[in-house]
């Protein structure tokens, strides 16, 4: 990872300790420039495959969350070479 880029939420608020631990540069999407989080965007819209907008997880175990995590972890990408998230990440 060479790159992070965050829209402007408070939960980024330690950006540059992230950055600094990754040696990554950390970037903020301008508001309502949703196209600037391709990556981010794509992956709300695998999500929202199982759990619709408007969801409410306080009706949402834990468990459904993981395998959810699990199932679009294990999904092979094309942008990754048609290998998975896990491959990429867990690769020796």
């Amino acid at each position: 990872m060479h790159t992070i880029t965050a829209d402007n939420g408070k939960e980024f608020a330690g950006h540059q300790h992230v950055a600094r631990r990754l040696a990554a540069d950390f970037y903020f999407a301008k508001p309502y420039h949703a196209w600037e989080r391709g990556l981010n965007e794509n992956t709300n819209g695998l999500v929202r495959q199982y759990f619709p907008k408007g969801t409410s997880f306080a009706h949402v175990t834990q468990a459904a969350v993981c395998r959810v995590q699990n199932k679009l972890n294990s999904r092979p990408r094309k942008v990754l070479g048609y290998r998975s998230p896990n491959e990429v990440f867990f690769a020796s």
